[in-house]
């Protein structure tokens, strides 16, 4: 009893229902077409011609069922009264010709075997009520509709009445079970996604992934940076708080702008989180480079300048070409590459020592050399942890680049080589 009249059964039935009411507009127009071709006056109260006019009604479903919008109703339809896992089928409209054909396909049959369902519901349930109430009324035995001829009129078959109207009851029941049962199994072959739709899934989950994977680099860059320089910083000053104020003074300044700018840049990289289009802000949606910008002085600001005058730690920098002209995509890769070899140099170097940084821009392509003395062993790639220097080597691959890092007599060196037409793959 269950299968027939259970919850998933009835939401079944009621999804049947809708597609026999979706039906009917369709249902007419043939009833009208078949009254008009065959000149029948009669052709409402014809079975034969409600037959035709069912026939006639498929095509024109098939279609409606190629209208893109058609394909997420169903989904949804199916979803919610079918019982159908929502990982199993499509979302969105039917952009191609398969998926449009396999929607079409699940709309006319779902309005057929609708169309069926609703008809027998209909039908037979009135009758079989009247069946049932025929030992107990005179009126429906004598009735045209119920009444059961003379030569079944006897006293006994009357008596068994109840029992043909529940088996009359029962066939509606069996028919929905049944066309819900065949829908629910059909579902998934023709509102599941089709190959392009998987293909389209996995590039939107890649890009996902991709922005996660750049909003890590950028976190760890900016703000791995700023809390080494930050803990350089303080510990110096700890040191000295006694014998050299000044300095002490000096050291809290350079936390508070490396702080200030550090949480500027948290504040525009988690700004990329609220955005529906990834690509408001450009490649690094808004990321410092390699220029100083107007206005800005030696030491302020996001650019360069503003980075190596409070990085924490001397830096001997040579620039050969013009760095500040680079721009886009290449100038803010480069300007993140560089803040995370000063962290490495902060991190793995000796105290004190200057750390060199040579950024040369060539025809094609700007290098970037930076080094400095080893102090205890050098920094390595961990499973779980080390996201620097693969950062950067993500970085410049992402550019078309590519970086060389290890030791080099008793120092460290970082090289990273990026080319300057990387901006069309960048946006890519």
């Amino acid at each position: 009893m269950t299968a027939l009249f259970g919850r998933r059964a009835r939401l079944r039935w009621l999804h049947l229902i809708i597609g026999g009411a979706l039906l009917m507009p369709y249902f007419l127009v043939g009833m009208v077409a078949v009254g008009a071709s065959g000149g029948d006056d009669g052709v409402f109260s014809s079975i034969t011609g409600q037959f035709t006019a069912f026939t006639y009604a498929l095509p024109m479903a098939a279609v409606t069922g190629l209208f893109p919008l058609v394909r997420p109703l169903s989904v949804a339809a199916a979803r919610a009264l079918c019982g159908i896992p929502a990982e199993r089928l499509a979302e969105g409209p039917a952009r191609t010709r398969q998926a449009r054909v396999r929607a079409a396909g699940w709309y006319t049959l779902h309005l057929a075997l609708g169309g069926v369902v609703s008809g027998m519901t209909l039908a037979l349930t009135p009758f079989a009520v009247g069946v049932m109430g025929l030992p107990f009324s005179a009126a429906l035995r004598d009735s045209a509709l119920v009444g059961l001829p003379p030569a079944l009129d006897r006293p006994w078959i009357v008596a068994l009445t109840p029992l043909a109207g529940l088996a009359l009851l029962s066939a509606p029941a069996l028919s929905a079970a049944a066309a819900g049962e065949l829908l629910a199994r059909r579902a998934p072959v023709l509102l599941g996604p089709t190959p392009d739709d998987r293909l389209a899934a996995a590039e939107r989950r890649a890009a996902a992934l991709a922005l996660r994977n750049r909003l890590a680099r950028e976190l760890h860059d900016s703000v791995g940076h700023a809390l080494s320089a930050v803990t350089l910083q303080a510990g110096a000053a700890r040191r000295v708080l006694a014998d050299d104020p000044e300095f002490v003074r000096e050291a809290l300044a350079a936390i508070e702008e490396t702080t200030r700018r550090t949480v500027g840049e948290l504040d525009s990289m988690l700004g990329l989180l609220r955005q529906d289009d990834e690509s408001a802000n450009g490649p690094e949606g808004g990321a410092p480079a390699l220029d100083q910008g107007p206005g800005q002085g030696p030491g302020q600001g996001p650019g360069l300048d503003g980075l190596l005058a409070r990085c924490g730690v001397p830096v001997a920098y040579e620039a050969l070409g013009e760095p500040g002209a680079v721009t886009g995509a290449v100038s803010g890769e480069a300007y993140r590459i560089v803040q995370e070899g000063l962290s490495n140099a902060l991190r793995h170097g000796t105290g004190g020592a200057p750390v060199e940084l040579r950024i040369a821009v060539r025809e094609e392509d700007l290098e970037i050399t930076m080094e400095n003395p080893l102090s205890g062993r050098p920094p390595v790639l961990r499973p779980g942890g080390g996201r620097g220097l693969r950062g950067i080597a993500e970085r410049a691959a992402l550019l078309g680049g590519r970086t060389e890092a290890g030791p080099h007599g008793g120092t460290w060196r970082l090289t990273a080589r990026l080319p300057l037409d990387a901006a069309g793959r960048a946006e890519r």
